[in-house]
């Protein structure tokens, strides 16, 4: 029964994740709800971001330098440019501030952006799932719970903004898996004929307008 009564008291902590706004430009907004209290902790999400989707690391930098988000993000050199097929996973680790509503709740946003895809067939979208992510907690000055969590391999401060090292721990006991789906609207391959033609005929006539202007207007 004490075993059971623990492991239920573990699976108290939850994890949400929201993706904000349209578009290909969107916020990513982490909750967490610990099951137990973890005054003087830091809080993190750490969450593996798939090629369809990317933090800009210069737009991450610029807004730590304004103390609106704290993260890490691993590489830190990413190709903002690369469509999804030629771009890689990103592992994020994402510093959470507590929520004033509730004394156990955590909460941060860190802004992501959709990259192009590959044109489908018979389809106009393209799903990007973003897995649930895992919760972790550095306590310095305190000790956890060896029920509910344990040793987590992490080589990262309890902050973004230190350089001391600290002891993360991650939860025994999973949230209950949940992932987001982020629909992309992409090309049909059907309509890649009539793309090819259109773009080469209005290159063509763009091209021809200007060779007439610098003819008629240029000086040689």
């Amino acid at each position: 029964c004490v075993t059971s009564d623990v492991q239920a008291a573990c699976r108290d902590t939850a994890v949400t994740q929201e993706l904000l706004k349209e578009g290909f430009h969107r916020d990513l907004l982490v909750k967490v709800e610990l099951g137990e209290d973890a005054g003087g902790c830091a809080v993190a999400a750490r969450m593996r971001l798939p090629p369809g989707i990317y933090v800009d690391p210069y737009e991450l930098a610029t807004l730590q330098q304004h103390n609106l988000t704290k993260a890490v993000l691993f590489p830190d050199v990413i190709d903002v440019e690369a469509p999804e097929y030629l771009a890689g996973d990103l592992l994020l680790l994402l510093f959470l501030e507590p929520d004033m509503r509730c004394s156990r709740c955590f909460r941060a946003a860190v802004p992501v952006h959709v990259r192009y895809h590959r044109p489908a067939e018979g389809t106009e979208e393209a799903l990007v799932v973003l897995e649930s992510p895992e919760v972790l907690l550095c306590c310095c000055h305190s000790r956890l719970s060896a029920e509910c969590w344990e040793p987590a391999e992490v080589d990262t401060p309890c902050s973004s903004d230190s350089t001391r090292p600290c002891q993360w721990h991650s939860t025994k006991h999973r949230p209950a898996y949940e992932e987001s789906m982020l629909r992309v609207p992409v090309g049909l391959r059907e309509h890649s004929s009539l793309v090819c033609a259109l773009t080469l005929l209005t290159t063509g006539l763009c091209s021809g307008l200007i060779l007439t202007a610098a003819c008629k207007y240029g000086h040689f």
